[in-house]
């Protein structure tokens, strides 16, 4: 691998290197934490284009919403701080071909894996409506699609469909009361999706990955930082990064979770993300936006699971897998939470008439 202290210089120029070392626990993009003599501290990542191959449109993505944010609140730390290039671009490609991008460390602050507690779905529901609310004059049609499609759950269903027509892993058999679960809801797959061709929901920027490890959170006082790992802007609803973070934040269990009895979905952590997202950016929602909130977990919780089901028909090609069924087990969780959303959707409905 190149010299990884010449791609620092790319962007640090003559400041003399303390430290260069590996950080976070990050499975997309290789993370290290840079500091100077001067005792400044940076965060270097090597991009994975592999999976993010327009490298200069997701930059171009993060660095106009990043700026757009600096200049609304100028000296306060609610969003990351790229640093240009030598080049004056925002990221650098070394003589192997990796990208790289650097930011200013944010010191005294710290992420959580997980949510376990209805004040962390707060202030995890508080983090992501602030960022809605700071970006509710952008024109998210600047922004590019870095993964096209990523939750059109129309042609998440139609691979769906040619995977099980194909049947590559010769699986479909070991799977058929989860396939019997996804042709049932076929119909609900278009729900966000024709209403945004409609014009009834508006375009906004989305994060798209709202899980409790992208926000930062200040040692001590445990409020919200920032917002970070913006790899997946995008143009979207509102509805996905509400709906992901429902079903990240509000399962009992890991995603992978072999025991399904462990598994529930917990309607207090619900309510408690509800309260934090629409306390910062309630009243700047549609009636339309706010009417679809309740059933955005059980859009992207099936979404998720569909994908689960996909790749394992598909003989695991995409999501990493440990063992032969990682997949059908990811599987039938996201499953299990679906249905359990379903049979709780009125009460969903009544926590967001409370707070609205």
């Amino acid at each position: 691998m190149a010299d990884i202290r010449n791609t620092v210089k790319r962007f640090l120029g003559e400041e003399e290197i303390e430290k260069i070392e590996p950080f976070g626990e990050g499975h997309i993009n290789r993370t290290y934490f840079v500091e100077t003599a001067g005792g400044k501290k940076y965060i270097m990542q090597m991009i994975n284009n592999s999976v993010f191959k327009d490298v200069e449109g997701l930059m171009n993505n993060i660095c106009r919403v990043t700026g757009f944010i600096e200049e609304k609140h100028p000296g306060e730390t609610k969003t990351l701080n790229f640093i240009p290039a030598d080049d004056g671009k925002y990221y650098v490609i070394d003589e192997d071909g990796h990208y790289f991008r650097m930011y200013v460390f944010i010191d005294n602050a710290h992420t959580y894996q997980v949510a376990d507690s209805t004040d962390l779905l707060e202030k995890l529901g508080d983090a992501f409506g602030d960022f809605q609310n700071m970006l509710l004059d952008f024109d998210a049609s600047k922004l590019v699609e870095v993964i096209p499609d990523f939750h059109n759950t129309v042609k998440r269903y139609e691979a769906f469909e040619k995977a099980l027509e194909e049947n590559l892993s010769g699986r479909a058999d070991t799977a058929a009361e989860e396939i019997a679960f996804v042709k049932a809801r076929k119909d609900i797959c278009g729900t966000y999706v024709d209403r945004i061709a409609s014009g009834e929901l508006p375009l906004r920027v989305t994060h798209n990955d709202t899980k409790m490890n992208n926000v930062l959170f200040y040692d001590g006082s445990n409020e919200a930082a920032c917002v970070i790992d913006l790899d997946t802007i995008m143009p979207g609803v509102v509805h996905y990064d509400v709906g992901d973070a429902i079903r990240f934040g509000t399962a009992t269990a890991p995603e992978d979770e072999q025991d399904l009895s462990k598994l529930h979905f917990d309607i207090n952590l619900y309510e408690a993300f509800i309260k934090g997202f629409l306390g910062q950016c309630g009243k700047t929602l549609s009636k339309a936006e706010l009417d679809l909130i309740p059933f955005s977990g059980i859009m992207l919780t099936f979404e998720c699971g569909m994908r689960f089901l996909t790749d394992y028909l598909n003989g695991d090609t995409y999501f990493r897998t440990a063992y032969a069924e990682h997949n059908l087990v990811r599987t039938r969780t996201q499953f299990k939470l679906v249905y359990e959303m379903e049979q709780q959707l009125p009460e969903m409905k009544k926590i967001l008439e409370k707070y609205i």
